[in-house]
């Protein structure tokens, strides 16, 4: 049976990188009627950060992407967290194993020593390989080493014998010399393994078939293999490392690029604040010189939180940055999956139920593959078209409550209507920027300075929102204009009004809809306007057009006068619906 996995370290959020290893992991197990595991690589503490586990867990699930074993699910191989099986002395079984077959040795080199090593290679042109040392130390040698104090660790004795060949599934037969991968740490001086020596042990206990993962990994895959067949795990797993993502700027597509766009801003920002962004970002003024000066990175609410406050927008790397940004989680896995792969005919818009069908690792390729964000709009904007409306719903409310958006008070039934009236929408943000004014209380409405400059201040836009408040105001119930008893402004009173307005004006409808428009929702952008006034009703609508009469000409500096008004609002007492 294959059986693939997924293994993050909670350094930092899911980013697209890590999202398509588990995409990949994922696909082939489905694939293959196999075994899809979770597993946190929590080891290095220094690194990890406290919310990246949890929300690494939650963005899997909002792709879709469900695992057989792993946190949360089920342990026939678990616990599924390195640091709980590093407390179960897993690794240290091993460990000890290679120490009593003469595989393995004690080192006690001081962090000073180590940097001397590497110095006196730099100095000879050469990479740092660790001397080893003739006789090994025995447990005597590194009980007195923590009595002195020394840093205690222990290295794996690399077979210098022959060099290690890699069969990789993408990249064919790679060759490395044993002599150049050198004596490398597989337990570390806090007791804790190396990445490179639990991720062994785990896949063997695992029973791991397949490791699917990043090119960048592949340089760590002979000393893995050695460390495999040194401890008599048997056959090895198949290896398969994908080509490299890239950005539209042509260098890796790295977790790193917000806090650097972040790092970069607060450096051009004049007079900046660097208390209270300290503050905004909830740590101490150390710790935010020391990720200015780009020693160190704080947790990614942090980064957001600052650059939310600077007013700066951070580039999409994380998972949950697309989620953010109104993007289908749909899309984002058919997007993916084409980074690296292809299902060797025209298609490219394909369901998660296709994917998995067309999934084989035959179709990896080796040449780098681009992050086209321009193609991935593309993709969302067909996604949205496609999904049935009432998963697209489910998807609109989720997308709502993670920006805390005020159409949340919106019901389903309002919300079905607004996906309608924004037939043709990118990204779920596009439907929330053009129906956000609706659920707004009046005061809220901020009105956008172009809009005003373009469409009120320029030519008669005022006077024109004036003769739409007038004749609003002279709305006259009838049994036409009453829905549930109630009565109601129609959107097909709106467009009849507007339209005779247009036509009294002898221009075209955009110079009336307009004016409107800036006044209910602050800009030039909003579902239908004869369907805005509809849904904020008739007393909503008047006492926006009368915010917008009063405070825009204020804010211009224009001496509002009430008695001056166009003679064809004044002179139209008809009585319509």
């Amino acid at each position: 049976m294959v059986v693939t996995r997924f293994a993050p370290s909670p350094t930092g959020y899911l980013h697209v990188g890590g999202a398509r290893t588990a995409l990949f992991s994922w696909l082939w197990a489905r694939h293959t009627g196999g075994k899809f595991v979770l597993r946190i690589e929590d080891t290095d503490l220094k690194r990890n950060t406290p919310t990246a586990m949890q929300q690494v867990i939650n963005d899997l699930r909002w792709l879709g992407i469900e695992w057989d074993e792993g946190p949360e699910v089920s342990e026939p191989n678990g616990p599924y967290l390195q640091s709980q099986r590093h407390q179960q002395g897993i690794y240290d079984k091993y460990v000890n194993q290679l120490l009593g077959e003469g595989k393995a040795y004690y080192c006690f080199d001081t962090s000073e020593e180590l940097e001397a090593m590497r110095e006196e290679a730099t100095d000879q042109k050469q990479n740092l390989t660790y001397r080893r040392p003739e006789i090994f130390p025995d447990e005597k040698d590194a009980a007195k080493a923590r009595s002195e104090g020394r840093p205690v660790t222990v290295r794996f004795a690399v077979p210098q014998d022959e060099d290690i060949i890699v069969q990789d599934i993408v990249r064919g037969e790679v060759k490395f010399a044993a002599s150049e991968i050198g004596d490398f740490i597989i337990k570390k001086s806090d007791g804790f393994p190396t990445y490179n020596f639990a991720c062994v042990v785990d896949d063997y206990l695992m029973k791991i078939t397949h490791v699917i993962r990043g090119q960048e990994h592949l340089n760590n895959t002979p000393g893995q293999q050695a460390l495999w067949q040194a401890l008599g795990f048997g056959q090895l797993p198949q290896y398969v490392h994908m080509s490299v993502t890239v950005s539209e700027g042509g260098g890796k597509l790295s977790k790193r690029e917000r806090p650097k766009a972040l790092r970069q801003a607060i450096k051009t920002i004049e007079n900046i604040d660097l208390e209270k962004l300290a503050q905004i970002g909830n740590i101490n003024s150390e710790e935010l010189e020391s990720f200015i000066k780009g020693k160190t990175t704080p947790d990614m609410p942090v980064i957001d939180a600052m650059a939310e406050y600077i007013g700066v927008e951070l580039p999409e790397i994380n998972i949950v940055d697309f989620l953010r940004s109104g993007y289908l989680p749909e899309t984002m896995v058919n997007f993916l999956a084409f980074l690296g792969w292809n299902p060797g005919d025209n298609r490219e818009i394909m369901s998660i139920d296709e994917l998995v069908r067309a999934f084989d690792l035959s179709r990896l390729t080796k040449s780098n593959s681009l992050f086209d964000r321009q193609k991935l709009i593309a993709f969302n904007t067909e996604h949205i078209k496609m999904t049935p409306r009432e998963k697209l719903l489910g998807h609109l409310k989720d997308y709502l409550k993670t920006i805390n958006s005020p159409v949340l008070s919106a019901d389903d039934e309002q919300l079905k209507r607004i996906i309608i009236l924004c037939e043709g929408a990118r990204t779920l943000a596009d439907i929330e920027r053009k129906s956000r004014f609706l659920f707004l209380e009046n005061d809220k409405i901020v009105y956008d300075d172009d809009a005003i400059k373009k469409v009120l201040l320029k030519g008669d836009g005022l006077d024109v929102l004036k003769n739409i408040q007038a004749k609003i105001e002279k709305f006259v119930t009838n049994p036409a204009c009453r829905i549930d008893g109630q009565e109601k402004v129609t959107a097909e009173y709106t467009e009849k009004l507007l339209r005779s307005i247009a036509e009294e004006r002898k221009v075209g409808l955009g110079k009336v809809a307009q004016p409107l428009r800036v006044a209910l929702c602050g800009g030039t952008i909003s579902i239908s306007i004869f369907e805005a006034v509809e849904m904020l009703g008739k007393e909503k609508t008047l006492a926006r057009i009368d915010n917008a009469l009063n405070v825009i000409p204020a804010k211009a500096g224009i001496q509002k006068n009430d008695d001056v008004m166009d003679s064809r609002v004044r002179g139209n007492d008809k009585k319509e619906c």
